[in-house]
Order: C-alpha cells, then structure tokens, then sequence
C-alpha cells in the first residue's frame, strides 16, 4: 500500500512531466519544413534544427519516464492492462528516438543538396521529400498511434480508480479517442498535417494535458475509495 505522500510525489511528478513534454515538444518543431524551399532554408537553420534534436530527445526519454511512472497507476486497474499500456507507450517514445535520426539526415541532405548534379533536380526533390515525410510519419504516425492508445488506457483506469475527478478521466479519454482518430486519418491520407482539421482533432487532449499537469501540481491524487484500498503498487 502507498503512503499519501508517496501519492502527492507521484501525481507531482506526472504534472511535471506533462508540462516538461509539451514545452519540449514545442522546441522540438522546425516550422521551416512546412515551406516549400525547406531545402533552402535549412542550412540556414543550423542551430535550430540542433536545438529541435536536442529537444526531440529529451522529449522522447521524458515520454518514457511518464510511461514508466503512470504504468504503476495503471497497475492499481488491471496488471494486465499495465503492461500493454507500458509496452504501447515505450514504442511510442522509441520512435521519437527514431525520428532524431531522420532530422539529421534531412539536415545533412540540404547542406548538400547543392552539390549533386543540377541536370537532376528531381532527385534532390524527391530525396528531400522522402526524409521530410518520413519524418513526420515517425513523429505522427509512429509515435501517435500507440501513445494514444495507450491514452485510453490510462484515462479508463483514471475512471475506474477515481486517482483524478471523472470529468478529467472523461476529458481525456475523449481527447485520446480524438487523437487516434486523427492519427488514422492521417494514416489513411484522409486529412494532412498542418491542417485545420487536423489540428482541432488535437486540440481536446493538449488543453486536457495542461488542465491535468495543473490539477496535479495544486492537489495531487484524490484519495483512493475504500473499495480500492486492498490494491497497490507492486
């Protein structure tokens, strides 16, 4: 059984968590892949494309960390469903790794884009194009796919636990769902990044993570209900 304040350090913990990704998440952007002379552009953006490297990374072991710390919430539910959601998150996270990677190559493909033949500006192009894509098919398809799902979990056992008011559990269940769609419609070449669709898809479960991050911080988990008691972390 866990004491109060090893609950009130969790719960702090996981806010802190939540708000440290979102604004390494930020950092992690380079608005200048969404023109069409990124190639141009991009040796230019030194700097900031290293600094998005450096930030996708410690967004990706800061995912991690908030899947190995909320995994022992889920386990209160279901162990079962605990090792899904922590298998679900941590493949979420390795592909943000993956997708360092990809950045790097689309930076280093530019700085020497014009040095390749100009009789063949068409492979520069597509080249380009493929590292740009693929990156953001690691970065939103990847990635999103199995951490929303695993989004789902963590909301349904918020639900049933009662660690978080219900209108929260809600919230984010919904917000998941939200997002898991968006990310199958992406997928499908329904919708494109960038879009407004797209980003009103997303918009219910990033108000939902910065509401939960501020919840958190200010009062922690609700006290479990008698009926739980009898279970804890492992």
């Amino acid at each position: 059984m866990t004491s109060p304040q090893t609950d009130l350090s969790t719960a702090r913990g996981f806010g802190a968590l939540l708000l440290t990704g979102i604004v390494f998440g930020v950092l992690s952007s380079v608005p200048a892949l969404e023109y069409p002379d990124y190639l141009v552009k991009l040796p230019t953006l030194e700097t900031q494309v290293l600094v998005a490297v450096f930030a996708q990374a410690a967004m990706a072991l800061t995912y991690a960390w908030i899947a190995a710390l909320t995994h022992r919430l889920v386990k209160r539910y279901d162990p079962g469903l605990a090792t899904a959601y922590l298998g679900l998150r941590m493949v979420g996270s390795g592909f943000l790794f993956v997708g360092i990677a990809s950045l790097l190559l689309l930076l280093w493909f530019s700085q020497n884009a014009l040095s390749v033949d100009a009789a063949a500006p068409s492979y520069v192009q597509i080249t380009g194009e493929l590292l740009r894509r693929g990156r953001d098919m690691l970065n939103h398809i990847g990635m999103i796919l199995p951490w929303s799902i695993g989004g789902l979990i963590l909301y349904y056992s918020f639900y049933k636990t009662k660690l978080v008011p219900r209108w929260l559990s809600v919230w984010g269940g919904i917000g998941s769902a939200a997002t898991l769609v968006a990310t199958i419609l992406l997928m499908l070449n329904i919708i494109e990044m960038a879009t407004p669709a797209y980003f009103v898809m997303n918009t219910p479960l990033a108000l939902l993570e910065v509401t939960l991050a501020v919840f958190l911080l200010a009062k922690g988990f609700r006290a479990r209900p008698p009926s739980s008691e009898a279970t804890s972390f492992s």
